[in-house]
């Protein structure tokens, strides 16, 4: 498996994200699916906090029992737990880290980030608070999610010469190309941050199991979501691209799921890709999807996309 930098980590290019542990997936899944990326090679898992209401963090504690040095661990705080857990308040920020070493049932966090950024603090608090954290030996590097170019140009000068994110973790699929438009890649060039996409798959659009016009598979993410959510996924745009891509990878005789993959991690900003798995096979698969890409191929993938 290749790795990547992220400040002084090195995790692999393809990542877990662990929002499914503790909810769709119980504490004997979630820890098949560690064990089952750690031993395909796959060493950086990425959670949250508030994913499973708080219990993703300590299944993924529990999965790495006697294993956590063969892990890069990443979660997140800042979104709302309850009306007591919520924000980026500098004292917050050292008592969420706490309550996520505590059920992680770690020393240390490998990667803590900003959920989301709170308009009612000042980024130079949070900052500060985090770099503490740094400091205390609680954590290794820090980051962000869901952070436009202005704020994390604002972040990139409050932290000063301490201790800045070096990554940012926001949508970004073949069907989801607003880091293009926005900036935000351009953005990760000129500050050296590592970009790190969520939903990398859309939402199962782009696994291969989802056909246009057939019906949804049976325990999918897209069959067991809310309608007025799925009505997004499931637009006629978006289906008309998935079609156009399943032709495409009939054609070349690449399956759909190693063009999601490799054409995120064509673009050197993406430090790793971060997808949800419910089960070693899956995370085998994702595992084995990246190949290299030729430059017609990655410059077709974007003409169907665009």
């Amino acid at each position: 498996m290749e790795l990547r930098s992220l400040g002084s980590l090195r995790v692999s290019v393809v990542g877990i994200g662990c929002n499914n542990f503790g909810g769709r997936l119980d504490a004997t899944a979630s820890m098949n699916v560690v064990h089952g990326a750690l031993d395909a090679g796959v060493n950086f898992f990425d959670t949250a906090d508030i994913y499973g209401a708080t219990q993703s963090e300590v299944l993924l504690g529990r999965a790495l029992a006697g294993r956590r040095s063969d892990a890069v661990v990443a979660t997140k705080f800042g979104m709302p737990i309850d009306d007591d857990h919520v924000g980026a308040h500098p004292d917050y920020v050292r008592q969420a880290c706490e309550d996520s070493l505590r059920r992680l049932d770690t020393e240390y966090l490998d990667l803590y980030q900003l959920h989301f950024p709170d308009d009612t603090v000042p980024i130079a608090d949070t900052i500060g608070a985090m770099q503490e954290l740094v400091r205390s030996g609680k954590v290794r590097e820090i980051g962000c999610s869901n952070l436009n170019p202005a704020q994390l140009r604002e972040a990139k000068l409050a932290a000063g010469d301490g201790t800045a994110f070096v990554s940012v973790q926001n949508q970004y699929s073949l069907l989801a190309r607003e880091p293009e438009r926005d900036g935000v890649l351009e953005t990760c060039e000129e500050l050296d941050l590592g970009f790190l996409p969520f939903y990398p798959l859309a939402n199962g659009l782009l696994t291969g199991k989802f056909r246009p016009g057939e019906p949804l598979v049976a325990g999918s993410r897209l069959a067991a979501m809310p309608a007025e959510r799925s009505v997004h996924w499931l637009s006629e745009g978006f289906q008309r691209k998935v079609g156009a891509l399943l032709a495409y990878a009939e054609e070349i005789h690449v399956p759909i799921l190693s063009l999601a993959f490799s054409w995120l991690l064509s673009h050197h900003q993406v430090a790793s890709v971060i997808a949800g798995a419910s089960s070693p096979d899956q995370v085998r698969a994702n595992a084995g999807a990246v190949r290299h890409l030729e430059p017609e191929q990655i410059e077709r993938l974007n003409e169907l996309t665009a």
